[in-house]
């Protein structure tokens, strides 16, 4: 697994990167993400590391995965991972987990995750880009998943498809810990 370090430098490399492709100013993507122009000049400098929110912002203003804001690998035909390849980017108060597995190349980016959610654990909130979606299947336990307001109970086996593009949240009001996979899809940015 990378080095906190690296990934720090490839954030840097990479939003200088993705910005200059596209030609905005660090006010545009400021404008366009929701993230301050001080914090977004820390990451380019390679002076921050961010929170998960952070990158997700960050992420859904360029149509692309938080994947593709850590590193630039040569893509190969297939491509083929393991655990030294996944970075957990949300830890719960209580022990919880959100690990980003792998994720395929934008246009229509799609991030594959797996949560672990502790019970009195959430997480979530923000709302996604637009067109973006969220795929979540619940392998054990029960989630309560709410979106625009409303909560919804997802227990073992079932799968919850939303619009990523409205507010929501994810928590564990249970007694046990609740194992999660999710697949968030990525629109292309905006021109």
């Amino acid at each position: 697994m990378p080095e906190p370090a690296d990934l720090t430098s490839a954030l840097a490399r990479i939003l200088q990167s993705l910005r200059s492709e596209r030609g905005w100013s660090l006010d545009q993507l400021a404008l366009r993400s929701g993230v301050s122009k001080g914090v977004l000049v820390a990451l380019e400098q390679g002076r921050s590391n961010p929170n998960l929110a952070t990158l997700a912002r960050i992420g859904d203003a360029f149509g692309v995965p938080v994947t593709r804001l850590l590193d630039v690998p040569d893509e190969p035909a297939v491509r083929i991972t393991g655990p030294e390849n996944a970075r957990t980017l949300w830890h719960g108060h209580a022990g919880g987990t959100g690990t980003i597995i792998a994720a395929t190349d934008p246009p229509w980016a799609v991030e594959l995750w797996r949560w672990t959610v502790q019970p009195g654990e959430r997480f979530g909130g923000d709302a996604h880009s637009p067109a973006s979606r969220e795929l979540a299947w619940v392998e054990s336990g029960t989630v309560t998943l709410t979106v625009s307001g409303r909560s919804y109970q997802v227990g073992p086996g079932q799968c919850a498809r939303f619009p990523g593009s409205l507010p929501h949240s994810y928590a564990n009001g249970g007694t046990a810990p609740a194992l999660m996979t999710m697949l968030f899809v990525v629109p292309p940015a905006p021109a």
